[in-house]
């Protein structure tokens, strides 16, 4: 019932995203009961077990778009005091795997009650021609096996939710680190002990008390000066328009690691391809393979070029509008790259599997099509909610700035300058992998 309330009393925004969840949710609904229906109608089961696994792609994209709605969720991200009323980290993820399950229950519903009418099992009319292949009309459908079918999808994304948003607890330092208990038993993994009657000295906390009260008093005569607390490195950044100066986010210490298994997983891709086009097998599983290997590469290779993009903005004398765009695309090289990345593969894909078409084949129905524009749509999805989510976490930052009197076109230059620096650098790697990939296969 939380759940409900909690999804019922959400924003417009919100909603709309969840909505998104629940059509793609319906979508890949409807391709199982298809790849069930073609079952049900042919008794090749080397076919009919081909057409499911063609259903993976797009159940990978409706679970990735799930826990990226999930993610963005301003209701179940955990806040101060509300453990105190029984919603802490656990229950808050809790309540958001059951959020992600009930709109891709209304997704599967609606597949299921879309398929039943075009079968003509609720109104006695059915559609003829090319879609009794898919639909089976005038068999017997199994139920248990639609259910079946139709459960996957909430149960992935619901427990895909589960396992991203659940609690961790930050580990500081390389090794190990010893398991430690502070004030009366409570766990924490810190190297400091502090006995049991550490919290019962008074005179330890008002002095504590009283450095706090210092600090704060000490952060507004800060910023009327114009160096708020905490910017050590970046006060004397050059204002932009005649703006005061705006302290870009600290530099992140260390890079995606992901870049060079990214490179050479898109290599070996791509050398598969070429492989398969010497020995006449463009059209064999090898293709496939190798087409796999190279959109999982541009994949993986997502988060390492956003920070190498947001290095490069800030190379040769930067000003306040470069430093801020290019340490925000490297605090949100993870956030932002890898979805950034999957829309690059699925691109790419799409583009060489156009170009290894045959226009005169029967066989790319709507369901193909329906099947391409339920991936593209989800990525693309996936994409915008990244943005919305690195927004909400800059939040804080931009308040700052704004506090400080930057000028609020300076932040919307600076995002412009943000996307126009990823489309400069993803664009052409798209397009150049995509015609090395189709390359070989089409030749």
């Amino acid at each position: 019932m939380l759940a409900l309330r909690l999804s019922l009393g959400a924003r417009p925004a919100v909603q709309v995203r969840r909505l998104l969840v629940a059509g793609a949710s319906a979508g890949t609904g409807f391709l199982l009961l298809s790849a069930l229906g073609h079952a049900l109608s042919h008794p090749d089961p080397a076919a009919s077990v081909l057409r499911l696994a063609w259903c993976t792609a797009p159940l990978a994209a409706t679970v990735y778009l799930a826990v990226a709605v999930a993610r963005a969720d301003p209701a179940t991200r955990p806040r101060p005091g509300l453990s105190a009323v029984g919603l802490g980290p656990v229950r808050l993820m809790a309540i958001s795997a059951a959020t992600t399950a009930v709109s891709c229950l209304l997704g599967s519903a609606l597949a299921l009650l879309v398929f039943l009418q075009l079968r003509g099992d609720l109104t006695g009319m059915s559609l003829g021609g090319g879609a009794q292949e898919f639909l089976a009309a005038g068999r017997p459908l199994p139920l248990p096996a639609a259910l079946t079918l139709l459960a996957l999808v909430p149960l992935s994304a619901s427990g895909a939710v589960a396992v991203t948003l659940r609690p961790r607890e930050p580990v500081k330092g390389a090794g190990r680190a010893a398991r430690a208990y502070g004030r009366f038993g409570a766990y924490r993994r810190t190297p400091v002990r502090e006995s049991f009657g550490a919290y019962g000295r008074f005179g330890r906390q008002l002095g504590a008390a009283a450095r706090g009260r210092r600090t704060a008093a000490e952060a507004p005569a800060q910023e009327q000066d114009g160096a708020p607390a905490g910017a050590a490195g970046d006060a004397g950044a050059e204002a932009v328009d005649g703006s005061p100066a705006v302290v870009p986010p600290p530099v992140p210490t260390a890079a995606p690691s992901g870049l060079p298994w990214g490179v050479a997983v898109l290599a070996v891709g791509l050398a598969v391809e070429a492989l398969t086009s010497r020995t006449g097998s463009a059209d064999g599983p090898a293709a496939f393979l190798g087409l796999a290997l190279t959109s999982l590469g541009l994949a993986l290779v997502g988060p390492g070029l956003t920070h190498l993009c947001g290095r490069l903005l800030q190379a040769v004398r930067p000003g306040a509008l470069r430093l801020l765009a290019g340490r925000v695309l490297m605090t949100e090289a993870t956030r932002i790259g890898r979805p950034l990345g999957v829309v690059c593969a699925v691109v790419s894909a799409a583009y060489t599997m156009a170009s290894l078409h045959d226009p005169d084949d029967p066989s790319a129905g709507p369901l193909v099509v329906l099947g391409v524009l339920l991936v593209a749509g989800c990525t693309v999805a996936t994409l915008l909610t990244a943005a919305v989510e690195a927004k909400q976490a800059h939040t804080d930052t931009t308040a700052s700035l704004r506090r400080l009197g930057a000028p609020a076109g300076t932040l919307r230059r600076a995002a412009s300058l943000r996307a126009g620096a990823l489309l400069a650098l993803f664009g052409p790697l798209t397009v150049a992998v995509a015609e090395l990939s189709a390359w070989p296969l089409g030749g």
